[in-house]
């Protein structure tokens, strides 16, 4: 199986592009206020050889939005809308350059409740609102992400397994396809500590969840976090990690850590050896980085073989 290669950070992209990108809203507030700069950028990860857009809707929330002023049917309709850029995107890109059908796919991310909270709280995993809080929250956006067409979901940055636990069955009871990624704080531990290996068997027996990983942590945690997560599991893996720095939540922007421990797009290529079927970038990435990760890929020609 050749590995799939996902885009890069969204946010980072656009904000290179010059959006600021500080409110609670995050990326998705260009859903409201600028959407052609979001499909856009789409289009520059899929020319970077992505073939995957994640929609912008990691932080679009039915309550997020309604705080900031939409009502829940305004607030659908931007999530629906997320998947459209992607799609619209996606469908010119593959038009003009002659790819097959099905060849380019749409994942309606799905970030966790914390982001909602817009205060890091994905970082660390220091919340518990209940299973039916949880639910709540994510049961509308994801069916408004599959009514909209996207072709998978991206159940990303997870801090704890007891969220992914209830996302997983609501994968299920939705007859969704998804992938199942964490956010950790080392190289052992998702941001709640737990142990990796016991977090990613959370998703055994769910047949919707097609691959299991990691996400938005750090590059030097990788290799110990999928070595790990290889011998809990037979699912694929997924394999994203962040540029290298540390997010501040208060002054909500990224913050250099190690130098020495940033993006290396020939150090991800080579996680398919270690199970990775699906390779790419998240926060503090970009399409630069994703066209390095496409060649690197293609030259090493060892693809992941999922057990």
């Amino acid at each position: 199986m050749h590995p799939v290669i996902l885009d890069g950070g969204l946010a980072t992209e656009l904000e290179a592009r010059g959006h600021d990108l500080s409110d609670r809203l995050w990326s998705a507030r260009l859903l409201l206020s600028d959407p052609d700069a979001i499909e856009a950028v789409h289009v520059a990860y899929f020319a970077a050889g992505a073939e995957v857009a994640t929609t912008a809707s990691y932080q679009a929330t039915i309550p997020g939005f309604e705080a900031a002023g939409l009502d829940r049917a305004a607030a659908i309709a931007a999530i629906r809308r997320s998947v459209e850029l992607a799609r619209h995107a996606r469908d010119a890109f593959a038009e003009r350059m002659g790819k097959a059908e099905g060849e380019l796919k749409v994942a309606g991310s799905v970030g966790p409740y914390g982001a909602m909270l817009a205060d890091g709280s994905e970082y660390r995993g220091g919340y518990d609102p209940g299973e039916a809080a949880l639910r709540d929250l994510h049961a509308p956006r994801m069916e408004a992400l599959l009514e909209a067409g996207a072709d998978i979901l991206a159940i990303e940055t997870i801090p704890t397994a007891r969220e992914a636990a209830v996302l997983v069955e609501l994968v299920d009871e939705l007859g969704a396809t998804a992938w199942l990624s964490y956010q950790c704080r080392d190289g052992a531990s998702t941001a709640a500590g737990e142990p990796i290996g016991e977090a990613v068997a959370v998703a055994d027996g769910a047949k919707g969840i097609v691959a299991v990983g990691v996400n938005c942590s750090a590059p030097r945690h990788m290799p110990a976090l999928l070595a790990a997560a290889m011998a809990a599991t037979d699912k694929p893996l997924v394999a994203y990690p962040n540029g290298g720095d540390t997010w501040d939540a208060a002054a909500r922007r990224w913050q250099a850590a190690d130098r020495n421990g940033g993006y290396d797009a020939r150090a991800v290529a080579s996680w398919t050896a270690l199970g990775a079927s699906f390779v790419g970038g998240c926060c503090g990435t970009g399409p630069a980085d994703i066209a390095a990760l496409a060649v690197a890929v293609q030259q090493m020609g060892s693809p992941a073989t999922p057990r």
